[in-house]
């Protein structure tokens, strides 16, 4: 048995939830499914799937393998088809979902320079913070910042997201810098309305991280505002870095706490595993995921 094929029956097994899925897309046996299944976990050494008669849910291994294969297998897909597709255009509608701060920022703008440069496309961007159903809705693509929940999405990362504490320099010079993550209990912190906290690394636990509840006079829903905020002066937030980083390098803002700062989450383009992706999407990611992978970019 290829190892590819044995790749291709975890995919398979772990989106669709169940051997018997699985074994009826490929018009085979439950129990052949699960051989493969077998002969990948012993030939990789770790336990990749837990079985029971009721459910089967994915080891913590597991879930970071099913990652890297369904990269793999769509970069393959992407591969034959560049090669099948010669010169050919690409041509169409692409439906395109982003959360809304994001999306205005650094997705619109990169979804018209893809059209000017792919005339016969046209593109319909959803901007909106809500998680959109791509199946039921029709999307062909969503951007999604942060951990991914939804394993029966293929997942392409564009950038990594870090998160970082900012204030203006006038607001650090009247209340002074905190120093650790308890600091900011007696500072005014501009809090995003349903927001748990904010995430720091523990330094004292390789790895792990703690939550910071934090408070202040001033609340809101919309980041934009509270990124306006901060640049007034008024209090203390946490962004990402891909809406602050111009501010941090002219100056208008200042981070702090940056030893704390959490590990890097991703900025990913997702789209349904069991839809073949066309052309003009697969082009549209890779000129996200080249203009994104740019240091140049984000700072200029």
């Amino acid at each position: 048995m290829s190892s590819f094929k044995e790749i291709e029956t975890f995919v398979s097994v772990a989106t669709r939830g169940s051997l018997s899925a699985a074994a009826r897309a490929e018009g085979v046996t439950p129990a052949m499914m699960g051989r493969r299944i077998d002969a990948l976990e012993e030939r990789l050494g770790v336990k990749l799937l837990v079985r029971t008669t009721r459910k089967l849910s994915l080891t913590f291994e597991g879930s970071a393998f099913l990652e890297d294969c369904q990269r793999i297998l769509n970069d393959l897909a992407n591969a034959e088809a560049s090669v099948s597709l010669g010169g050919v255009k690409a041509s169409g509608h692409i439906k395109v979902s982003a959360p809304a701060g994001f999306g205005r920022r650094h997705v619109a703008p990169l979804v018209r320079d893809f059209l000017s440069a792919n005339p016969e496309v046209t593109c319909s961007l959803d901007l909106s913070d809500r998680l959109v159903d791509l199946v039921n809705e029709g999307v062909d693509c969503a951007i999604r910042i942060g951990e991914l929940s939804d394993s029966s999405l293929v997942s392409v990362r564009l950038a990594d997201n870090r998160r970082v504490v900012v204030a203006s320099p006038s607001y650090l010079a009247r209340n002074g810098i905190p120093q650790c993550p308890d600091d900011l209990a007696r500072h005014d912190c501009l809090s995003l309305d349903l927001q748990r906290g904010w995430v720091f690394a523990d330094l004292d636990a390789l790895g792990r991280t703690r939550t910071v509840k934090v408070s202040g006079r001033f609340e809101c829903n919309d980041g934009t505002v509270l990124h306006e905020w901060a640049l007034g002066g008024i209090g203390l937030a946490w962004r990402s870095m891909w809406e602050v980083e111009r501010d941090l390098v002219s100056g208008a803002l200042v981070s702090v706490l940056d030893e704390w700062a959490a590990p890097a989450t991703g900025i990913y383009a997702v789209f349904p595993q069991n839809r073949r992706l066309p052309l003009r999407v697969r082009l549209l990611i890779d000129h996200l995921r080249g203009v994104f992978g740019r240091l140049d970019y984000w700072r200029g």
